[in-house]
């Protein structure tokens, strides 16, 4: 459960991630508001899910998730650049992630 709950809160880091290009300096209301709430969950997620996940391995899993996702949604939602080394670099994360998932003993 706490690679579920640790997952939640790299889906809600992307959230928030994204979410600040919105708020316009958090000079808009609405999205300052949603991305404060995405903000205060991840990070409440990402205790919950350190409570039993080593803290290395569970804040590299969060702002891996975070990374390559907000990664993605920039060029998806605002047409950043795509390149082979910005691919071949969230491959390298996601790969980190999969191998820090295999090599963690939950205790």
């Amino acid at each position: 459960m706490a690679w579920v709950t640790l997952y939640a809160a790299g889906v809600l880091e992307v959230a928030w991630a994204v979410g600040l290009k919105y708020t316009d300096g958090f000079t808009r209301l609405v999205p300052s508001l949603l991305t404060l709430a995405a903000m205060a969950a991840s990070m409440f997620l990402l205790a919950q899910a350190v409570r039993t996940i080593p803290v290395g391995t569970g804040y590299v899993v969060w702002t891996g998730i975070g990374a390559v996702g907000t990664a993605i949604l920039g060029v998806v939602l605002f047409q950043e650049t795509v390149n082979p080394m910005r691919v071949g670099s969230m491959v390298l994360i996601l790969l980190g992630i999969v191998g820090l998932k295999l090599a963690t003993v939950e205790s």
